[in-house]
């Protein structure tokens, strides 16, 4: 009876979710960072409907901070200004059209993001403000470090490992693939090629 005890225990103890190493590349094969990595599975998708966690894209020094964010599905987001002159926040995507006028501190409610997708932010005053929130329908996700590495925690199983840029040429376009997830790290080399990032400078005369 022991013996049958033991080898439940162990089994269980095999089955529980375990910090997963990816990398993702370019195709040059060179390690890729600030990509947006996710895992999705039936099972993932059911669990990422409720979301209690308010999340934060700040304007700060003339930038969203940070540039990119990630968030599940229905999401709340708030945009607090913590610049001394005014923004004017907004977007024209197809995952969440909005329109922040000028405000400074912060905006009387956050935002839901109940669609998935690539929203693309501006600020109608500051041209060179780019930001980006990946709305995504998962609760497991991640943003690559500069080695082009994430740890995911999941249980072993068959998911859809989906991986997205701000240098693919359709931003709103996703690679994904069907994946084994195990205890072995694996590497996915993405298929299309980046178009280089640029910083621009701002402008440190602007009162606005």
């Amino acid at each position: 009876m022991f013996k049958y005890l033991t080898l439940i225990i162990v089994m269980l103890l095999t089955w529980q979710a375990k910090a997963v190493s990816i990398t993702v590349n370019n195709n040059k094969n060179e390690p890729m960072a600030d990509a947006v990595v996710w895992l999705t599975s039936e099972v993932l998708s059911s669990q990422s409907s409720q979301v209690d966690t308010l999340y934060s894209m700040v304007q700060k020094d003339r930038e969203f901070t940070p540039r990119i964010l990630v968030v599940p599905q229905n999401a709340k987001v708030e945009f607090p200004n913590a610049d001394s002159i005014l923004h004017h926040v907004y977007s024209f995507s197809e995952a969440k059209t909005f329109e922040l006028k000028l405000y400074k501190e912060q905006p009387k409610a956050p935002l839901v993001f109940d669609q998935t997708g690539v929203v693309e932010l501006g600020c109608n005053i500051h041209d060179w403000m780019l930001g980006y929130i990946v709305v995504v329908d998962s609760p497991i996700f991640d943003i690559t470090d500069n080695s082009g590495h994430v740890n995911l925690t999941v249980e072993p199983g068959e998911y859809t490992l989906n991986v997205w840029h701000s240098g693919f040429g359709d931003i709103s376009h996703v690679e994904s693939k069907k994946v084994t997830i195990g205890q072995a790290p694996f590497i996915y080399k993405v298929k299309q090629a980046i178009t280089e990032q640029f910083d621009f400078a701002t402008d440190e005369f602007d009162d606005y």
